[in-house]
């Protein structure tokens, strides 16, 4: 027990401070002082608190928000991918530089971040299912129906640690509990294969023993729909359509999920937890804690009215700025040679005047692209470089999504300060219908891939826009000259004509339009790095975007994305050094 206890990190259902008695029998059967002592946790209290901690693993802010990124993925998803710069200056966090322009190294220590988050969250996992499994010895039990589904809950944590590994390691080591491996023990569990079979045993058992609601009505807990969107996750990864479709089928047709009315309350703290979250990380503030997703408060900005003390960090790309025009009729030009070059105010200091772009614009590029002469989830509208901690290296734009709107300023009990209590939405039903779409492409069903896109761009096109147009950019901090009638910029947004018209009148082209669909959706969130490799189109498009950036600025001046190297992340030395004979380095490496 003791052994097992050296992986808990955290205090749970602590059992009574003793006094210490020295000399006496007493002493020799006392729990030791400040120890959650087996007999507490091998309770249904216990391990309730036991599956609470294992939770708190997923936001995993305290250990590493930049090399760890756990549940955003923000620094391997987007940092790494042509949505989004690291940010703030060029010499803040050197390592993340090297992942940015593809050079990390195994002694990168990012990488040992990302490893132990996992396998904490791995290990925790083990520890209350293992103790789950004694306490159902005893005489102090779950009932035999919460016990499953516990070990359902634990078995739906488990594989998503192993996948969250699974995103950046090539290969990884499954770890079970000692009782499930047997003979082997878990340090000599080899990292044999990408670990798809026990992320989808696990996921099954998730899915036939979770109910289809919340386990006493707890809005952080899974269901079998939770289950469900992460295996078919796992399918579409591996692309195994046909795995994946009845999930996502099941999904759509009973689950009971539909899109938020408004784009933007999959990003605000009023409307969390609303019919479009399948599975959401809830996150809290109080006067002396906090339970803020990674990625809050390093990247709020560090200047500017709502700063919030934010280092800031991830900078929205230019790239990603330029996708989100439309053409005259309000679609998406998907061919990103033909898109035209917008304005920017990059080196144009807020003093100066600056006409911001006319071209017709995807009304979601102002949810997620903090810019110049657009509000700033009323805090103000955008100064630009008065607000930019260092716009020559990480360019002229900001993230939104992780930052809180200034009238909820009130949600967080700091009221002010480093992070929020702002929830992150996991895996919602956007997700589900594009992924649906895919799916429909590669069956040659293209009226049905059009019609789950449509759902997304029509939801888009009736979602209220930023409002407040801007008619002079110069001097903004002191009295903009704003019309809060009109909308910020020149939005304009329409679904895909059809049936049978471009794009949807090949496989080819309805493919590019769900792709580009899949990224305008979820810009800046936890999908791109990881779409663009289980697509195939990792290297053409990173290279791409490496050439079109240093029309921009220069850092990734000599950078080049190794198709053969770069898919995945090398496993850090120090794992390689301690489990010497078990664990392989990726060959790229």
């Amino acid at each position: 027990m003791k052994k097992i206890f050296r992986f808990l990190s955290f205090s749970i259902l602590m059992a009574s401070l003793l006094a210490i008695y020295s000399c006496s029998e007493e002493f020799l059967t006392k729990e030791p002082p400040g120890v959650a002592a087996g007999s507490v946790i091998q309770t249904p209290a216990g391990i309730e608190a036991l599956i609470i901690g294992v939770y708190e693993r997923m936001q995993n802010a305290n250990q590493s928000m930049f090399g760890a990124a756990m549940t955003s993925d923000w620094t391997y998803s987007g940092g790494c991918s042509d949505d989004a710069y690291k940010g703030t200056d060029v010499g803040d966090q050197s390592n993340f530089n090297l992942l940015e322009r593809y050079e990390a190294l195994p002694n990168n220590p990012y990488l040992e971040n990302r490893w132990n988050a996992c396998y904490d969250g791995v290990a925790r996992a083990n520890v209350a299912l293992t103790f789950l499994w004694e306490t159902q010895k005893g005489n102090s039990k779950l009932t035999d129906a919460r016990a499953k589904q516990a070990e359902a809950e634990l078995k739906f944590l488990r594989a998503w640690f192993h996948f969250q590994a699974n995103k950046i390691f090539e290969k990884i080591p499954y770890i079970k509990t000692p009782t499930e491996l047997g003979d082997v023990k878990p340090e000599e569990v080899q990292n044999t294969d990408p670990g798809w079979t026990g992320i989808e045993e696990d996921l099954q058992y998730a899915i036939t023993n979770l109910g289809t609601a919340k386990y006493n009505n707890e809005k952080g807990r899974p269901t079998k729909y939770s289950a469900e969107a992460v295996l078919a996750q796992a399918h579409m990864y591996q692309k195994d359509y046909t795995a994946a479709k009845p999930l996502l089928d099941d999904i759509i047709n009973n689950g009971g999920f539909s899109l938020a009315p408004e784009y933007m309350h999959n990003f605000d703290m009023t409307h969390e937890n609303n019919s479009e979250s399948i599975f959401e990380l809830q996150c809290s503030t109080t006067a002396t804690a906090h339970s803020a997703v990674n990625g809050s408060g390093c990247n709020f900005h560090q200047k500017g009215l709502a700063s919030c003390g934010g280092w800031g960090f991830y900078s929205p790309s230019l790239n990603l700025f330029e996708a989100f025009q439309t053409t005259a009729e309000g679609l998406p030009q998907l061919n990103p040679a033909l898109r035209d070059h917008l304005a920017t105010d990059m080196g144009v200091g807020s003093g100066v005047d600056f006409t911001p772009t006319d071209h017709t614009m995807d009304p979601r590029v102002d949810f997620i692209i903090a810019r110049r002469g657009v509000d700033f989830l009323g805090w103000g509208i955008h100064p630009g470089n008065d607000w930019i901690r260092e716009q020559s290296n990480g360019g002229p734009f900001m993230t939104k999504i992780f930052m809180h709107r200034k009238d909820e300023q009130s949600l967080n009990l700091y009221q002010t300060g480093f992070y929020n209590g702002k929830n992150y939405r996991t895996y919602r039903y956007a997700s589900i219908l594009l992924w649906r779409a895919e799916c429909a492409v590669v069956d040659n069903d293209l009226e049905l891939a059009r019609t789950y896109v449509n759902m997304i761009r029509n939801r888009a096109k009736t979602s209220t826009p930023v409002m407040g147009f801007c008619s002079s950019t110069k001097n903004l901090g002191s009295n903009p000259d704003v019309d809060p009638t009109k909308p910020a910029a020149n939005y304009k947004i329409e679904p895909y004509p059809g049936p049978g018209l471009y794009p949807f009148d090949t496989k080819e082209n309805a493919l590019k339009a769900v792709q580009e669909e899949t990224r305008l959706e979820f810009a800046c969130q936890n999908h791109r790095f990881f779409d663009l490799r289980r697509w195939g189109i990792l290297a053409t498009t990173l290279n791409a975007y490496i050439a079109h950036d240093l029309t921009f600025r220069g850092f990734m001046k000599d950078a080049v994305f190794n198709a053969d190297q770069d898919d995945y992340w090398p496993l850090p030395q120090t794992q390689i050094d301690l489990q010497k004979g078990i664990l392989t380095q990726d060959p790229g490496y």
